[in-house]
């Protein structure tokens, strides 16, 4: 199950507090697709996501947008 978030127009900290809020509604092992364009998050989301005890699969940046592909391990 992959669950997509999509976070383009909200900026620092508003991607990171969605995606701790969103990744608990993933069941453990499933994953979650986040779409941001705040420039901030391709570094902020991943550096979360790793702190917190999940898994970074990847992180694609396409012009101003970055899609990170996070797979919850707690």
């Amino acid at each position: 199950m992959v669950m997509e978030l999509d976070l383009r127009g909200l900026y620092c900290p508003m991607p990171v507090f969605r995606t701790r809020e969103e990744i608990m509604k993933v069941p453990i092992g499933g994953t979650i697709n986040v779409i941001a364009d705040d420039p901030a998050a391709a570094e902020d989301i991943p550096r979360w996501a790793k702190r917190s005890g999940n898994e970074v699969l990847d992180v694609k940046k396409d012009g101003e947008e970055v899609r990170i592909l996070i797979r919850r391990l707690k």
